[in-house]
């Protein structure tokens, strides 16, 4: 919690230094528009993000079920440390900086700047450094992922719609599912996954399909929002 507040702190003081600004131009009010399109692309955002298993279970034959020491508790806690990560990468990577960078250099180099730094960020979190082709597929995503990101911040001028995104794919990839063995999850699989061999086309089908449909069905959702004037 800390950490969130030294964050919004930090944001405020950067927007008052270099804008004469406030937080309101990171749109975190809870407006009736801004909900909506936040529901919106949460659920789709977290749906395609869970067809990425789907496939896995039609192509891989994996099966999961429910962890057995799931409690209230364990839920909450990790969707809070859910909330926390992906919030605290908004705030820095489509916060105040996004916004100022708009403002003084305009919106492409901003959004291309910021996407850069969003890529470089995660090869830092996944683990990734040195190993030049896990590099390379994760800088490619990522950085095509916040590209959509920071276009959605531009588009609205409301931190909530990135977060909305960012938020449903993240929760189902870290928590629902266990795209990973390490923590907790609410899924895990049932019983160790048979060896069966598939094409190349349901292979990338399978590894490609989600990722590619998240980027473009929600740009086409947030092509539907109204451009918002620069606060």
């Amino acid at each position: 919690m800390l950490q969130l507040i030294v964050l919004i702190v930090i944001s405020w003081l950067i927007i008052w230094l270099f804008a004469k600004g406030n937080l309101s131009v990171l749109g975190l009010q809870p407006t009736k528009e801004r909900l909506k399109y936040f529901a919106i692309l949460f659920f789709a955002s977290g749906f395609i993000s869970a067809s990425t298993f789907f496939l896995r279970m039609f192509f891989a034959q994996e099966e999961y079920s429910l962890t057995p020491t799931l409690t209230i508790g364990t839920v909450l806690v990790e969707i809070w440390y859910q909330f926390r990560t992906v919030i605290t990468e908004e705030l820095i990577c489509r916060g105040a900086i996004l916004y100022i960078l708009i403002k003084k250099i305009g919106q492409t180099k901003s959004i291309i700047i910021t996407s850069v730094f969003f890529a470089i960020l995660h090869w830092i979190n996944a683990g990734v450094w040195g190993n030049l082709t896990q590099m390379a597929i994760v800088f490619t995503f990522t950085f095509v992922m916040g590209l959509l990101l920071a276009f959605s911040y531009a588009r609205t001028f409301s931190i909530l719609i990135p977060f909305a995104i960012h938020f449903g794919w993240n929760l189902i990839q870290n928590y629902i599912f266990p795209d990973t063995s390490a923590g907790n999850h609410v899924f895990v699989l049932a019983t160790p996954p048979p060896e069966v061999t598939i094409s190349y086309l349901a292979f990338f089908t399978m590894l490609l399909l989600p990722k590619i449909s998240v980027l473009i069905i929600d740009y086409l959702i947030i092509k539907t929002h109204r451009q918002i004037k620069m606060p």
